[in-house]
């Protein structure tokens, strides 16, 4: 078939492939529409109907963000179809610790070439993402870039809104000293960390297909597991007026996040041996011979997401993380220490 715009082409831009890879995720991307999405794909931008929530006082909530170098996994091994989930949990948890239903999402996906079964898969696993959080994929745009991106590489990055009633918001307001701190476990390393994995793996010569007994699967599988979505168990909790302050345990590990849910005038400890003992974090630090210190800087040690609750609220919020197949701990409390972080 003839191209359509061969000068287009030749200088390194498929106009033909970029429809083919509308027309395959236009069914996909169905999937995620609720009652409060107007029209369809292929609008200059995406319509919500918020006036379908009935909020009284909405507050609407964004968040942006990336997957960082976990892709450079994704594109070596040639598997794209989870890096999608990755994408919507990263932006979807940062929303949740504040209490915000999430709504709408939308994605921007810059590549050297566009090669529609390759994009379809990148949004299938944006559509995973989008049903684990109950929020619909609305739009998108896909960049075909040669002249910055190198064969075979691409980036992505997400946006999503979502809404709280104003009264409901989380704000760590609420804390007090002497509450508890619920960590939620994570799927792995999630989405951060992975320049400092990728040395490690490098320095040491550790190869992707090195077999990982303790997952009975391959070292570049298990690094590419998709981040936990915290979305539904948040809600839900957030609803029953039990969360006082959330944290998504995201870049900057334990040090930088759950500080981002107290008063100033609080701090935390955290008590060590409640924590999940994941192998994978074990094994990195081992090959890496990375301090404790810097462990807990950079990743999440194997806590996703942690709650704040009074005591009275503890076992209660235990309990209901259970029906979520979450098996969730009390990692520590706080204190009355100015933003202290000690451990115990």
């Amino acid at each position: 078939m003839k191209s359509i715009s061969p000068n287009y082409k030749k200088s390194g831009v498929n106009i033909e492939a970029g429809y083919q890879a509308v027309n395959l995720i236009k069914p996909l991307v169905k999937q995620t529409f609720s009652k409060a999405v107007l029209g369809g794909l292929g609008g200059f931008g995406g319509l919500f109907d918020l006036g379908k929530m009935h909020y009284k006082n909405p507050v609407l909530v964004s968040g942006t963000d990336g997957v960082g170098s976990k892709l450079s996994l994704a594109q070596q091994l040639n598997i794209h179809d989870t890096i999608g989930i990755d994408l919507v949990a990263m932006c979807v948890n940062d929303i949740v610790a504040q209490g915000a239903k999430p709504l709408f999402f939308l994605d921007y996906i810059a590549t050297h070439k566009t090669i529609p079964k390759q994009i379809a898969q990148l949004v299938y696993g944006m559509v995973e993402g989008c049903k684990q959080s109950q929020c619909a994929l609305i739009g998108g745009e896909t960049a075909e870039m040669p002249a910055l991106y190198t064969k075979g590489h691409y980036d992505l990055a997400g946006f999503v809104v979502g809404v709280v009633e104003k009264k409901n918001l989380i704000t760590g307001a609420k804390v007090k000293a002497n509450d508890l701190i619920i960590g939620l476990p994570s799927s792995g390393i999630h989405s951060n960390g992975y320049s400092l994995v990728r040395k490690i793996l490098k320095e040491k010569k550790i190869k992707l297909d090195k077999k990982i007994p303790e997952y009975q699967t391959t070292l570049g599988k298990l690094l590419l597991t998709p981040t936990q979505i915290y979305a539904a168990p948040t809600l839900s909790l957030a609803e029953k007026g039990v969360l006082k302050g959330v944290a998504h345990i995201t870049g900057g590990g334990f040090y930088e996040n759950i500080p981002r849910a107290l008063p100033n005038n609080l701090g935390i400890c955290i008590f060590k041996n409640a924590l999940p003992q994941q192998p994978l974090f074990t094994m990195l630090q081992s090959w890496g011979n990375i301090t404790d210190l810097e462990m807990y800087h950079v990743f999440n040690m194997g806590i996703g997401m942690i709650y704040i609750v009074s005591k009275t609220h503890g076992d209660y919020v235990l309990n209901q993380l259970e029906t979520f197949q979450l098996k969730a701990k009390i990692i520590g409390q706080v204190t009355k220490v100015s933003k202290g972080f000690e451990w115990k």
